[in-house]
């Protein structure tokens, strides 16, 4: 009888120890997928059993009750995270349980350019790949309601950065950290602002920001820019900044600025009217926010491209002539005995 009960014994022994051999090579066994990846989205509160069921239906050949009893006897069961997830060919039982118990969700990324309008935005949400696009027929009141500012502006509004996000998530969510990433930026900006500068609020500042932003070839300008434009906002001098006429002109603009755009009154044309315009004109990164609230210490009021990416400025219309007879007109003499006009910008 004690014989007997050993080769029980044993016999049982053998077969856990198959059975757990077997095991321990199936958690590492790629799993058989009807394509090369599969989209698994698991709500929050699915149950283990639910969430092996899920994978099933994503399209993994598996037996449900199998993975569930993996997923038990790994002692991970109650840590699986919801989520949206894509799961390649090649994946294994313990590659899928470590996948879901560290969230690691599917992501893709979009790069919100500085200096862009809300326009080209817009139209890369709407190019952005697995991105949900709830935003898409809004205006821009109601998108801004939305977002829980009615009645702001959108433009320069939301922080030009790369953004990750999860497949299957929303542009009005991705939209929602970019305005709260801008809040903070600016905010901070402001709160570092230099003394008596001709700029009332941070909006303002934001505002002036984007025009910087827009006129900027090299960043070593960035700073003597913005003390163009704070300089002439002290002595009521228009900015006359191109970049305002052509965000005026919307998508009517062809790429090519016309005298008579300069001379067509729009709340956007810096050479009709005087301050700032009633918005910005783009999103300021960082490094443009801080020049506006920190213009270098300069006299200067004009400037001119000198062709390379880096600008001439200038504290004298007389000066401002003679760069721009330099750097845009060759360099050689001029018989006109006409100035051109004393804009930031020529």
């Amino acid at each position: 009888m004690r014989s007997f009960f050993l080769t029980l014994f044993l016999l049982a022994a053998l077969i856990a120890l198959a059975l757990g051999a077997g095991g321990l090579w199936w958690v590492h066994q790629p799993l058989k997928m009807s394509a090369p990846s599969a989209d698994l989205s698991i709500e929050p509160g699915t149950t283990p059993r639910g969430i092996a069921q899920a994978v099933a239906n994503a399209g993994v050949d598996v037996q449900p009750q199998l993975l569930y009893w993996w997923f038990r006897i790994s002692g991970q069961d109650r840590q699986m995270r919801a989520g949206s997830y894509e799961l390649e060919r090649g994946v294994t039982p313990k590659l899928l349980l470590n996948i879901l118990v560290r969230g690691e969700e599917a992501t893709r990324s979009l790069v919100l350019v500085e200096g862009w309008n809300m326009r080209q935005v817009r139209a890369a949400l709407g190019k952005a790949d697995q991105l949900k696009p709830e935003s898409v027929g809004l205006s821009d009141d109601a998108l801004m309601a939305k977002l829980g500012k009615p009645g702001v502006h959108p433009e320069g509004r939301f922080f030009p950065d790369t953004y990750t996000y999860s497949k299957g998530s929303t542009d009005m969510a991705l939209l929602q950290r970019a305005m709260r990433a801008m809040d903070k930026k600016l905010e901070a900006a402001w709160a570092a602002r230099a003394a008596d500068l001709p700029l009332k609020s941070a909006d303002d500042a934001l505002i002036l920001a984007s025009i910087v932003e827009k006129e900027t070839g090299k960043a070593n300008d960035r700073a003597e820019i913005a003390a163009v434009f704070t300089n002439r906002l002290r002595i009521g001098m228009p900015l006359q900044t191109d970049p305002t006429v052509i965000y005026g002109l919307g998508a009517a603009f062809d790429g090519n600025l016309r005298k008579k755009d300069l001379q067509t009154d729009s709340p956007w044309n810096t050479y009709t009217r005087g301050g700032l315009p009633p918005t910005p004109i783009a999103m300021p990164g960082k490094a443009a926010l801080l020049a506006a609230v920190q213009p270098a210490q300069s006299k200067s009021l004009y400037f001119v491209s000198r062709g390379d990416g880096t600008s001439q400025f200038s504290s004298s219309l007389d000066d401002h002539n003679r760069a721009v007879n330099r750097y845009q007109r060759g360099g050689g003499s001029s018989s006109s005995s006409s100035e051109p006009k004393p804009k930031a910008t020529q």
